[in-house]
């Protein structure tokens, strides 16, 4: 009898077991790419609640297989692990879905036709806000300059009862019109007082009899905006849900949201728990927001059991961008030769920050174009390491965009363990001018240095930087292969010696974005015990003529293990 029992229950307990082990979803039938280098690809994957139960080949999978499991038959297409949108801005996106898009802009009177036909749907006195211009790749450049960039009369004549405030595409700079400089007191007389204010951190651009131009650069930009009506809640709501739809639309299923302060992130935590999270983000707090960094490094990282809301890093800025000349650089512009740029804050306070954040478990995330922006915080970086080596061993510091680095600091990432979270889709936008800004030997020996820093052994975390470029990865993916434009110039590609090869492409935008965020462990492969987390794609981004790519479609987007996006 007692063995019977044992018999039984033995019986019982392989049932039960077995009964577990079935999955709730099974995916098969095209080619699935899972970035494990030991196995870089699979036939078939299972899937029970929103983990990876089983990644392996056609045969295999059918042990986990029931009645009740569902079955996505892939037909021929590719699958991968979730791409990962490794440095963005979140609200940013959703914003750009609801303002006035001039991405697409060719010259200063597309520009102006645009806001006009804003302008005449919208109430007298109503803010026309927009984002993406970027005077140097228009396909002529207005007959009136003042330092490189256009002046305000003609957007302030097709708008002369709306206050306009136009982003640059860099998000580094602003255009304005004669309206809103009215508002906020801007004028050839306030100029002594409102330099004094800013300090070093930006400029108002004027012509030589100092009138303002309409141009306002990095901290400049405030002395407009802070007049801008603050959105409702409401109004951030449904900014979330654009920025959520949007990127399941393009297969992101992780966001590195580079900067948030604290309403907003109030806001996401109010979401979450109404279970409104489809993809999962990782959350940079905004070193501006110096109140909130501070109660976070007392209070500690907060890592989301569930894996959907993550706040365990801080975002600081060095410097500004090389499309408004304000990127830091070592040696002056090639184009404007009486500046260098500028930094954005203090380097005493990089390293103050760097150390408090070690000693509360916090990553440092600082955005750095120039080259010498990125020498300075690699310098407050190491010396930070130094100071506290109990806690510097799996830092993860990071430097966002890394876009020009003196040929000497280039090792030093993989040195220190630093990691450049870098956006190949700005070499497609920027480098057919950014040469006139850098020079053709500082761009050969030390911009968009993809593969010299990969062969050092550091891990580079791509994405787009979105809204500053549009959040589609595959466009990021064919200028991280092929180094062109998006028109496929110039043959051959730019610095070819610098191209990533399709597997480290893929790896930028998966295993390695999972390690920028200490989440290689539960995400960025396809893996058994991994979050179920999946891209699917109408073409083979690994073997598709580089002439293909940009024809690619994302067809499918799972998260959790369940289909978030299906393109119709």
């Amino acid at each position: 009898m007692k063995y019977l029992c044992l018999i039984t229950c033995l019986g019982l307990l392989i049932s039960c077991t077995e009964k577990k082990q079935m999955a709730d979803l099974i995916i098969r039938g095209g080619k699935i790419y899972t970035s494990v280098e030991a196995s870089p690809t699979v036939e078939a994957v299972a899937v029970k609640g929103d983990k990876i139960l089983f990644a392996g080949n056609e045969q295999e999978v059918e042990k986990f297989k029931s009645a009740q499991t569902q079955i996505i038959d892939l037909q021929g297409k590719t699958m991968t692990p979730g791409f990962t949108e490794g440095h963005g801005h979140f609200f940013g996106l959703g914003y750009s879905e609801m303002s006035l898009d001039l991405a697409g802009t060719k010259n200063y009177e597309e520009l102006t036709a645009r806001v006009k036909e804003a302008v005449a749907k919208a109430k007298p006195g109503d803010w026309i806000v927009g984002r993406g211009w970027h005077q140097d790749r228009w396909d002529k450049k207005p007959k009136k300059l003042v330092k490189g960039f256009q002046t305000h009369e003609l957007l302030s004549s097709v708008s002369p009862d709306n206050p306009v405030f136009l982003s640059h595409a860099s998000g580094h700079a602003a255009f304005v019109n004669a309206k809103a400089m009215e508002i906020a007191g801007v004028n050839q007389l306030s100029k002594e007082q409102l330099q004094k204010d800013l300090g070093e951190g930006g400029e108002i651009i004027r012509d030589n009899l100092g009138n303002p131009t309409g141009i306002f650069v990095e901290h400049a930009q405030s002395l407009i905006a802070k007049h801008i009506p603050e959105d409702t809640e409401e109004t951030l709501a449904k900014v979330f849900d654009l920025a959520m739809a949007a990127c399941l639309r393009n297969g992101i299923t992780s966001f590195h949201d580079a900067g948030i302060d604290r309403d907003n992130l109030l806001l996401l935590k109010k979401r979450k728990t109404e279970g409104k999270f489809k993809i999962r983000l990782y959350e940079m707090l905004s070193g501006s927001d110096r109140a909130l960094v501070k109660e976070y490094f007392q209070k500690g990282i907060e890592v989301d059991s569930a894996h959907w809301l993550t706040v365990r890093a801080v975002k600081l800025y060095s410097d500004g961008a090389l499309g408004s000349r304000g990127a830091w650089l070592l040696q002056p512009y090639s184009d404007r030769h009486e500046t260098s740029g500028m930094p954005l804050m203090e380097m005493d306070s990089v390293l103050k920050i760097s150390n408090l954040a070690l000693a509360s478990g916090f990553q440092v995330c600082t955005h750095a174009i120039g080259d010498r922006a990125n020498r300075e915080i690699l310098d407050r970086y190491e010396i930070a390491f130094k100071k506290n080596p109990g806690h510097a061993a799996n830092a993860r510091f990071r430097i966002e965009h890394a876009q020009h680095i003196d040929p000497h600091d280039i090792p030093r990432f993989a040195k220190l363990g630093v990691i450049p979270a870098m956006q190949a889709i700005h070499l497609s936008s920027d480098r057919p001018w950014a040469i006139d800004r850098l020079g053709e030997k500082r761009i050969k020996e030390g911009a968009y240095m993809w593969q010299s820093l990969l062969k050092s052994g550091a891990h580079i975390v791509n994405g787009t930087d979105v809204p500053v470029e549009p959040i589609n990865p595959i466009a990021c993916f064919f200028a991280s292969v092929t180094r062109q434009t998006l028109k496929g110039q110039p043959v051959g590609g730019y610095e070819p010696e610098e191209k990533m090869t399709r597997a480290q492409a893929l790896k930028s935008y998966t295993l390695d974005a999972a390690y920028g965020a200490f989440e290689e462990n539960i995400k960025g492969s396809i893996e058994a015990g991994k979050l179920a987390d999946f891209t699917v794609f109408s073409q083979d981004l690994m073997t598709v003529p580089d002439e293909k790519i940009l024809l690619t479609e994302v067809l499918m987007t799972l998260v959790g293990g369940k289909v978030r996006y299906e393109k119709k």
